[in-house]
Formats: structure tokens, C-alpha cells, sequence
């Protein structure tokens, strides 16, 4: 199932929205290599590269929130930490077992369901902060 951008996601800031779309294009991409048993490798690169982007992505959103005084930061902070290490696991396992069906649903219910859930949430509460505090 491939994800597509939709204004729901839209955060308004034009620099994280981008790394948003980068974000959900690295995900289809994986997706797409373990349903079309793309070989372990191409799995790998492009799990890498998700969970490279993903943690660059939290630190310029972390470093927006610090700027602009997010009151929940902590909070949001954890989130991030939660996830990476999440994907940390699930890349781990993806090596060890490569792209089962079951490696396939937990790619897309743990790590493409909690990007899409996090953006239209969190994500979205934090530009609007980012927004007013610049005011």
C-alpha cells in the first residue's frame, strides 16, 4: 500500500513539510522493495536511508521546537526517541529475516501508520506553535 501526501498532512512550514514528503517517498520505497521481493540489499539501502533521513528530520524539528519554546517538547522529543528505536528493530529484523509478508505488515503498520499518525497529530500542533510564537 503506498501512502500518498494529502493536505491532512500538511504542516505549513515549508521546511518540514518537504522532509515529510521525503519521509512518506522513503517509506513506499520500502514498501514497495519487500512486497516486490526486491533483494535483501535494496531492503537494506533503503532502510538505511529511512532511518538516516528520519533521524536528521527529528533533529531539525527538535531544534524548531527549541527555538520557538515548544511547550511539549519533552514530550514530542520522546516520541521521536521511541520511534528510532522501533525502527532500529524492525531494520534489524528485516536483515535477519528479510522481506516476509509478516516483516511487510509490521514496515507498514509500525513504522508507515506511526509517520502518517505522528505528521497529522504532533507534527502538525508543533507548526502551528512554530507559526504563533513567530508572531
Amino acid at each position: 500500500m503506498a501512502y500518498a501526501w494529502n493536505k491532512n498532512l500538511e504542516t505549513g512550514n515549508a521546511k518540514i513539510d518537504a522532509q515529510h514528503k521525503e519521509l512518506i517517498q522513503a517509506v513506499n520505497e520500502l514498501l514497495d522493495a519487500c512486497s516486490s521481493g526486491k533483494g535483501r540489499n535494496k531492503i537494506e539501502e533503503t532502510s538505511k536511508f529511512l532511518l538516516d533521513y528520519t533521524k536528521r528530520h527529528f533533529a531539525d524539528e527538535e531544534r524548531l521546537q527549541i527555538e520557538s519554546r515548544y511547550p511539549d517538547y519533552i514530550t514530542h522529543k520522546k516520541y521521536h526517541d521511541d520511534f528510532v528505536k522501533e525502527v532500529n528493530q524492525i531494520i534489524a529484523q528485516l536483515a535477519a529475516e528479510g522481506p516476509t509478508f509478516i516483516m511487510l505488515g509490521k514496515v507498514n503498520n509500525t513504522i508507515a501508520s506511526w509517520l502518517i499518525r505522528h505528521i497529522s497529530t504532533e507534527d502538525v500542533k508543533v507548526a502551528t506553535h512554530i507559526k504563533n510564537a513567530g508572531k
